[in-house]
């Protein structure tokens, strides 16, 4: 199902179907947690070894604009992605602070809320996103954190 929703929006812009792009899709598809961009291009060269660092980067935008892929940023100065398949609700982030992992828990209030904050000003929300950055009660409590090895 997303490599045709990926096919139909590379058509639609006008963009080729390349190898490359669609080994950088699989790649990014068979990842069961947030990834940054050069753990993508590891992924992908594993699938097909002509994949370059340029063509993981020009390609991620694309990815992300077709809504295949969300982009959330951290605040670390990387950016780390998550696929979005069978998973169309609104998504809250929390970060924990002391092993910079991201858990991603569903929060379907978000659709109403921004459509209600937006509308008391005349707007129509087009994204909005939800992030909490918290510490570990465990690895304060132990001195270990269950999820650093992960």
């Amino acid at each position: 199902m997303q490599r045709q929703q990926f096919k139909s929006f590379l058509a639609q812009k006008g963009l080729r179907v390349t190898n490359q792009r669609l080994a950088i899709l699989e790649a990014a598809f068979g990842q069961q947690e947030h990834f940054t961009a050069e753990q993508l291009l590891d992924q992908a060269r594993r699938i097909d070894d002509s994949v370059s660092r340029a063509t993981v980067y020009r390609t991620l935008p694309i990815m992300t604009e077709s809504a295949i892929l969300r982009e959330i940023d951290i605040g670390t100065g990387e950016k780390f992605y998550r696929h979005t398949a069978n998973n169309q609700s609104q998504m809250a982030q929390v970060v924990c602070l002391d092993c910079d992992r991201i858990f991603e828990i569903s929060a379907p209030f978000m659709d109403w809320y921004g459509s209600t904050v937006s509308a008391k000003l005349g707007l129509t929300p087009v994204s909005q996103r939800l992030q909490v950055s918290a510490h570990c009660n465990t690895l304060r409590d132990t001195g270990t954190c269950r999820h650093r090895s992960r």
